[in-house]
């Protein structure tokens, strides 16, 4: 790894134009944790579970946080700086950690399901398998790809999430938002923080979820470089390699001499990207999960719903409609399917970007800088055909792939959350560096994932 050059610290940039790449993430976990695990758990158990998937997206907060950091001060992503400490090791965990994870579709085949409910027509591997390769179409042919999913993510989020708003407001009697307010808590009907029989491995992956999951938190550090944060205004941009205009795009970051002036100036940064982050993914992501379990608990909880499958989705559009209208019911099954459908390209971007970069990072004499956006392709329909394979092989229910790719990535989140508080603790310079309420819940993560990990693990094991 080259040394990082010395350059001058942008000016901050207005609140307003720093607005984008937190979108992406939190659309990412729209399709997970939002949409899939929280309000299965809530209308199987209840909303007394609630709490952790506050817990869960507050401690992504934190850790993203971090992951702004380095990419903020350096420049680079934050697989640069793992690679500066750990060379080779560190890029082949991270391949290999981001594909195994994510190689399973679940978030598509939700997505297929509920349209194929929407269109009256059975559920079949052919429908997912359809929606695989139009992702792998819209991220070959879109110019410029940070700019195509911010743009996405955003009218989606901005359209989607009101809508489910007022089906809560609209649906939920007064007993259900008491229900609510006491889960936040971990006062459930019955129990305290966990439900007797609840499956520790789906509460994992629920936790995981609760955000974006798994190594995706890690691409933050690219988004945000692409955006234009800080540092990252001297590196180049993702472009497709049929539509887009070819960019400079540099491995090694730059930073920035710790003046009195430069470190008032990343002080400014810090401040309104915390902002950004906080408005955009901590608070619009726990209220998001908050409503969506509070609409799935009151209107399917109770009744027997599928356990292996995403049912308990198709009977709460079936209950709209019955309070409401076919018209609003089907509105319900649209915006649900097409919001994991869009979660699924943005993970296929993340995860592409994350594994290229890992690829030249292990031997950039070999794999040069210059094909990244070639790279990005490939290990795009790798994942696409990957999906496709195991479609065809007979894997098809939705929510047993979701939770078998969470509980692995809520591993990898294990491993990582103490590695970006070590790295920021030792590769920068100690104004720069976290202050002790950020150690603390960064180390919490690491401790609360951890423990959680080792008890599935023992929980799952041959009796």
């Amino acid at each position: 790894m080259k040394e990082l050059k010395i350059r001058s610290l942008p000016f901050p940039l207005p609140l307003k134009m720093l607005i984008g790449p937190s979108f992406i993430l939190l659309g990412m976990g729209l399709g997970s944790g939002e949409l899939i695990l929280w309000p299965y758990l809530s209308s199987k158990y209840g909303l007394g579970i609630i709490w952790g998937a506050v817990v869960g997206i507050t401690f992504q907060f934190f850790i993203n946080m971090e992951i702004e950091r380095y990419a903020l001060i350096n420049g680079e992503s934050i697989f640069v700086g793992f690679a500066r400490k750990f060379k080779r090791v560190a890029p082949v965990w991270f391949i290999l950690s981001t594909l195994i994870p994510w190689m399973w579709p679940g978030i598509i085949a939700s997505s297929a399901s509920l349209l194929a409910e929407l269109l009256g027509i059975s559920y079949g591997p052919i429908i997912p398998i359809i929606l695989l390769i139009l992702i792998g179409l819209i991220l070959t042919l879109g110019p410029v790809i940070y700019k195509t999913l911010e743009k996405l993510q955003k009218a989606l989020i901005l359209i989607g999430v009101p809508f489910i708003f007022f089906l809560a407001f609209l649906l939920t009697k007064p007993s259900g938002w008491t229900a609510l307010a006491a889960g936040l808590i971990g006062k459930g009907e019955g129990f305290w923080f966990l439900p007797a029989g609840i499956s520790l491995a789906t509460f994992l992956g629920a936790f995981a979820y609760a955000g974006a999951g798994g190594n995706l938190n890690l691409a933050q550090s690219f988004y945000i470089k692409e955006k234009g944060y800080g540092m990252g205004k001297y590196s180049g941009r993702i472009t497709s390699i049929l539509t887009g205009k070819k960019e400079k795009i540099t491995l090694e970051g730059a930073t920035f001499n710790p003046t009195v002036k430069n470190i008032k100036r990343f002080k400014l940064w810090w401040k309104r990207i915390n902002i950004e982050h906080a408005v955009v993914f901590w608070l619009t992501g726990a209220i998001t999960m908050s409503i969506l379990s509070l609409l799935a608990y009151s209107t399917v909880y109770g009744q027997a719903v599928g356990a292996t499958d995403i049912s308990f989705v198709i009977k709460e559009s079936q209950v709209i409609t019955q309070r409401t209208s076919q018209f609003i019911g089907l509105l319900f099954l649209t915006a649900t399917s097409v919001m994991l459908f869009s979660t699924q390209l943005s993970v296929f971007d993340a995860t592409s970007r994350i594994m290229s970069e890992n690829l030249i990072i292990f031997s950039p004499e070999k794999f040069k800088i210059e094909k990244l956006p070639l790279f990005y392709y490939f290990f795009l329909w790798i994942q696409i055909l990957s999906g496709i394979t195991i479609f065809a092989l007979g894997f098809s229910q939705p929510l047993s792939l979701v939770v078998t790719g969470a509980v692995l990535n809520a591993f990898t989140m294990f491993i990582y959350s103490g590695l970006v508080l070590w790295l920021n603790k030792t590769a920068l310079i100690k104004p720069l560096q976290p202050s002790l309420l950020r150690i603390f819940a960064v180390g919490g993560a690491f401790i609360f994932y951890g423990a959680f990990s080792l008890f599935t693990i023992i929980q799952n094991l041959p009796k």
